[in-house]
């Protein structure tokens, strides 16, 4: 492993310490466990930081749409006539995989169910708290998650196209920084984004295990235990190294257009078996409530009710999670962007899949809200009794096919799984050997059986909850850096604006 940075073996003697300690009993640690450790400092985090998550994922979203309509919009992430790598299906089916698959299946019927019951504010159960419901559901998964991608892997493509750097988040500072960010300050950055990634992907990986372990349990009445998911994590973890060894062009493009394809049969066949004249008319009226509140959604906090958790909950662990992810889903994005111009680039990256995200949940959410609302049906109670993982399932069982319908989402669940896990090991293995973009199998390998046994120790240690901790917890530091990152892309482009001005004079 000879192109290995020090970034590579600091990360993973931590990552291996972390998992030593998850896998310690209780009785040894005490109130030192792993457990006990890392929910303590979630508390402070959410209670101190809080307003920070919030406010960093709104100044992402207004600077992804000032990109758009500034004069910056027409420079290509690569030399100039450059054309784009991949076609704009495989495109969009491969930053949409890596992007927020797994956790799209598992909400999809969950989250606007929870809403409905518990809703932000207003009466539970009412036809108001259902718009709400899937407004803030279109709110969790919409701009804010792509823009915050689309911050950071448009400052790697930039960086790495156009002006011939390193593919590692710690060269883009280096117009803020200069040439002290390539020595210990540009190792801690590097080393924050590697912790990053391996809990934000390790929340998925453990959402993923949960789900179908999940599906398994409603469909055919198989335990739901954490023997049952550590048994799907070691076929799975199988599934995506060897996806992981063939390479981009292969594994995870044949992949991510797979999933591209299962996602909508599957969309497609709720949409016309389920309620669809309501899923229609749902998507409409809250996508249009969903524009007109965004600015006071973005920068809602409950000062005056210090019990009223829900944004804590919901709002705040979501941006910590996109936040957590994007140097996963933004360096894989960059890799496959090259050739896009900055305005072809955010426009497809903020608006389609925020438009797919929200056809998502109306169809799943609508149709499980029309359930709960028209026709008693009770889903809630299956998922408080069960578990979220299995609202899918559940909503799936009241249509047509239901069965069938549940082994095409467990199956959909496994492909977003591997890609997840496959696109990570790529990533990871790109940050811990100076940005190459072709890092060496055994680096992958590492970093794949890394990931799965840390998803697998905060399994052990706590189910979701564990897993929704370690992303607020990874995501604090990068959130600063990210910011930094902003700053440093304006200056880089400025400076460029500038030697075109130059060249046009001479």
């Amino acid at each position: 492993m000879e192109k290995v940075t020090r970034v590579f073996w600091i990360s993973a003697v931590v990552a291996i310490l972390f998992i030593i300690w998850g896998v310690i009993p209780e009785s040894v640690l005490h109130s030192a466990n792993m457990d006990n450790v890392t929910s303590n400092i979630q508390a402070f985090i959410v209670n101190k930081f809080g307003w920070f998550y919030l406010l960093s994922a709104t100044a992402f979203v207004v600077f992804s749409i000032y990109l758009i309509f500034s004069k910056y919009g027409s420079i290509r992430l690569g030399k100039p006539g450059e054309r784009p790598e991949y076609s704009y299906i495989t495109w969009f089916a491969m930053l949409f995989s890596a992007g927020m698959g797994i956790g799209l299946v598992f909400w999809g019927a969950a989250e606007p169910l929870n809403h409905f019951h518990t809703p932000p504010y207003g009466d539970p159960e009412t036809a108001e708290a259902a718009k709400t419901a899937m407004q803030f559901s279109f709110f969790h998964w919409g701009l804010h998650p792509w823009a915050v991608y689309a911050t950071l892997a448009l400052a790697l493509a930039y960086f790495k196209f156009r002006r011939q750097s390193p593919g590692l988040v710690s060269s883009i500072l280096e117009p803020l920084f200069g040439p002290r960010i390539k020595g210990r300050w540009g190792t801690v950055v590097d080393f924050i984004v590697v912790f990053a990634t391996i809990f934000g992907v390790a929340t998925s990986l453990g959402f993923g295990a949960i789900q179908i372990s999940g599906g398994f349990s409603y469909a055919f009445g198989l335990p739901n235990t954490f023997i049952v998911q550590l048994i799907i994590i070691a076929i799975v973890t199988v599934l995506y190294m060897t996806s992981a060894m063939t390479g981009l062009n292969k594994g995870i493009k044949y992949l991510s257009n797979a999933n591209i394809i299962l996602a909508i049969l599957l969309m497609l066949f709720l949409l016309f078996a389920g309620p669809t004249n309501f899923i229609i008319k749902m998507f409409t009226s809250t996508f249009g409530s969903y524009i007109q509140n965004l600015p006071s959604m973005s920068f809602r906090m409950t000062p005056f009710n210090a019990d009223n958790t829900w944004v804590k909950d919901w709002t705040i662990f979501y941006w910590a999670w996109w936040i957590a992810w994007a140097p996963f889903v933004g360096t894989f994005i960059a890799r496959v962007s090259r050739g896009r111009t900055i305005r072809e680039f955010v426009s497809g990256v903020l608006l389609v899949p925020t438009i797919f995200g929200a056809l998502w949940f109306s169809v799943f959410g609508g149709s499980a809200i029309n359930l709960e609302f028209f026709q008693d049906a009770n889903l809630i109670q299956d998922v408080n009794e069960i578990g979220k993982e299995t609202a899918l399932f559940a909503v799936l069982e009241q249509f047509p096919l239901g069965t069938v319908m549940s082994i095409l989402a467990i199956l959909l669940i496994s492909t977003f799984f591997i890609t997840s896990a496959d696109s990570a090991t790529f990533v990871l293995g790109m940050q811990t050997t100076g940005g190459s973009l072709y890092p060496p199998n055994q680096v992958k390998f590492v970093w794949g059986i890394i990931q799965s046994a840390a998803a697998t120790v905060l399994l052990w240690q706590g189910g979701l909850q564990a897993l929704q901790t370690a992303s607020i917890i990874a995501a604090l530091p990068f959130a600063v850096i990210m910011l930094l990152v902003v700053i440093s892309l304006m200056k880089a482009f400025k400076q460029e604006a500038k030697e075109m001005e130059q060249k046009r004079k001479q």
